[in-house]
């Protein structure tokens, strides 16, 4: 059976062009474009998965948004973690149902996202943040897509510490991460899972070699790069453009002291 689209969901609408654009529903509105105009109140309470028709005779289908689709039309001030690389952070940091996760910093909250969804239900994610503005926008974009009960928002310089202990994974996306691994570790469990996102070089040979001067173990390195194609049968080929790097992965695990 299809999903029915509610008031206050926010939808995927995808014209024949593949623009996509999400729009929260609410009764009485309408969404605009240049290729017309859909009352919100013809897609309140009918099923997803089917078309729908501009005042101007354009065609959209209305859709159930994807995890992908959410983080990727966040609201955004700064670089995001991308799907691309934060699916592969669910995985290797085992970020599943009911676990407890601390993040920092939040950002726009573009991973806290995906790591909310990944501890749904039963878990909770404590985010850590400096900037005032930019943890209001991740709340908001979390208010958004209706997580914002999942996630802890916390605005304060993590040198101080965590205030949660024997947590299942932390994810550091800051400046310095190689400064903080103390913190870490006395915020983590032993054997948890720690991850970290850095756009250089040399931010990655300061965090590694930290990770080795606090004994952590099971260290990885990786970059992750997505080439997409053109969809068109006749010429299948890469698109001209691609996001190529965005930030080098480190993951290690913490053992417990001797």
């Amino acid at each position: 059976m299809a999903d029915l689209a509610k008031a206050g969901d926010t939808i995927l609408l995808l014209s024949q062009d593949g623009k996509r654009f999400m729009i929260r529903l609410e009764v009485g509105k309408e969404f605009h474009s240049h290729r017309g105009k859909i009352s919100h109140d013809a897609l309140i309470d009918q099923p997803l998965g089917h078309r729908v028709i501009s005042h101007l005779g354009h065609s959209f289908f209305a859709l159930k948004p994807s995890a992908h689709d959410l983080i990727m039309h966040a609201r955004r001030r700064t670089q995001i973690v991308y799907p691309k690389e934060s699916g592969y952070i669910l995985l290797k940091m085992n970020i599943v149902s009911g676990a407890r996760v601390i993040e920092a910093g939040t950002g726009s909250g573009a991973l806290t996202i995906a790591l909310a969804l990944g501890v749904s239900p039963g878990g909770r994610v404590y985010s850590y943040e400096e900037r005032a503005d930019m943890q209001a926008l991740a709340d908001r974009n979390l208010l958004q897509v209706r997580l914002r009960e999942v996630v802890e928002l916390k605005q304060r310089d993590i040198a101080q510490g965590f205030d949660e202990t024997e947590v299942d994974a932390l994810f550091l996306d800051v400046r310095e991460p190689h400064q903080y691994l103390e913190q870490a570790r006395r915020a983590l469990k032993a054997g948890g899972f720690f991850g970290a996102v850095v756009p250089t070089t040399n931010q990655a040979a300061a965090l590694l070699a930290g990770l080795e001067r606090e004994a952590f173990v099971d260290v990885e390195v990786c970059e992750i790069l997505l080439r997409p194609y053109k969809t068109v049968p006749q010429r299948l080929r890469p698109v001209d453009r691609m996001v190529a790097h965005t930030g080098y992965l480190l993951f290690a695990r913490p053992i417990a002291g001797d």
